[in-house]
């Protein structure tokens, strides 16, 4: 998937500026993409020079002009392709601290430990933050209703799966620590 149709999914939110988008992706798309407002920008640049999006200047008193980017017909020709490819086959899980925890019995295992312990912080700050919006979506309504009365459900639906993933390794984050600090254990009962 290219970094564009996770812009033009941002996008069907409404109108943003680069920096709501930047700030925003990680409301909206951040739990199945991510992006640097740098690549955010360059790819706004490319999306406006080929017609997907149309942005409008935004006078403001005591700050710079800002521009507020919003689909085109092209754009939204381009969401209407791109959901009627088939998807690629499943992302593969790259991450470093996977990595890390691969290596830990040769390596540092208190460092190991302490990289998992801030995983779980993360994880857990992120469940934190997509149960408001959760909270947002819903507006009270239970999940049926939501799903019955909303324009759009996608955006829900996502915001479960990442839900789900974090739990997923908040889960495995544990389960981790718990048998990283015994083998620390182990170990050190062994040097002593």
């Amino acid at each position: 998937m290219a970094l564009r149709n996770a812009v033009m999914a941002a996008l069907l939110e409404g109108e943003a500026s680069g920096y709501d988008l930047a700030k925003g992706f990680d409301a909206t798309v951040a739990n199945f993409w991510t992006a640097t407002p740098q690549q955010l920008y360059r790819e706004l640049e490319r999306m406006e020079a080929e017609g997907l999006v149309s942005a409008r200047v935004v006078e403001q008193e005591r700050r710079p002009n800002k521009r507020l980017f919003s689909l085109t017909e092209a754009g939204c020709e381009a969401v209407r392709a791109y959901t009627a490819e088939p998807p690629a086959r499943p992302s593969v899980v790259r991450d470093e601290l996977l990595v890390k925890v691969q290596c830990a019995d040769a390596g540092d295992l208190a460092a190991v430990r302490t990289a998992v312990a801030a995983r779980i912080e993360w994880a857990a700050a992120k469940l934190v933050r997509y149960e408001r919006i959760r909270q947002r979506l819903l507006a009270g309504r239970s999940e049926e209703a939501y799903f019955a009365e909303a324009e759009r459900i996608g955006p829900y639906l996502t915001l479960l799966r990442g839900m789900s993933f974090e739990r997923e390794n908040l889960r495995w984050g544990e389960l981790a620590l718990r048998r990283i600090e015994q083998r620390m254990d182990a170990v050190s009962q062994q040097s002593d």
